[in-house]
């Protein structure tokens, strides 16, 4: 990924927050001599610095992705930013966003206590802290059934670039008039890059 030096993000706090907050990932190998992707929830292990997840068994990505080096991305908030907003003409528009890239070595996984716990970690990350919903509570046989439709999957990850492009190349007065416009609008994108502007002010 191109990451100019005042865009990259260094802090791994930030970067594994981000990660943990927009785990619904774009996964990305070889397949057949062609780029493949499939969009998937992952969760982050920190302590194995790996991810886990699962392909739908019929999709066939994971035919030929044992031991390939894929790339991962996760893509959080992102908006438009218009040079009307800096209240001039000698600029063009442009986009704020922040984008994690992770790469790693992909090892199918076959052990069938390793696909319950990393299936029960992505129900309990998901299901909210009320829900009855429990994968504990279910029939074991009915678990092992539906684990034959999907092929799980563990990526050791060997490096991650982080992008966090927020104006910061741009004068503080225009990254303040940025804010104000961006935290003008009921957009959940636009807020959060205002937000997170703001912090990277205070900085």
């Amino acid at each position: 990924m191109f990451i100019p030096k005042y865009f990259q993000l260094n802090d791994e706090k930030m970067i594994y927050d981000f990660i943990e907050e927009y785990s619904f990932a774009t996964l990305f190998s070889q397949h057949n001599g062609e780029p493949y992707a499939t969009h998937l929830p992952l969760t982050l292990n920190k302590n194995e610095s790996a991810l886990y997840g699962h392909f739908a068994r019929p999709n066939k990505q994971w035919k030929d992705i044992k031991n390939q080096q894929v790339l991962v991305v996760f893509q959080g908030p992102h908006c438009y930013i218009s040079p009307s907003w800096y209240e001039t003409m000698k600029a063009v528009p442009t986009w704020n966003y922040v984008s994690i890239h992770l790469y790693g070595k992909m090892e199918i996984v076959e052990d069938p206590k390793i696909i319950f716990n990393s299936l029960n970690d992505m129900v309990k990350k998901y299901e909210s802290s009320d829900s009855p919903y429990n994968l504990s509570d279910v029939d074991p046989s009915f678990i092992e059934g539906m684990s034959k439709g999907i092929v799980a999957f563990r990526i050791n990850i060997s490096k991650i670039e982080a992008k966090a492009k927020l104006s910061q190349n741009h004068p503080m007065e225009r990254q303040e008039l940025i804010i104000k416009h961006l935290e003008n609008t009921s957009n959940q994108d636009n807020l959060q890059v205002a937000s997170l502007m703001k912090k990277n002010l205070e900085k």
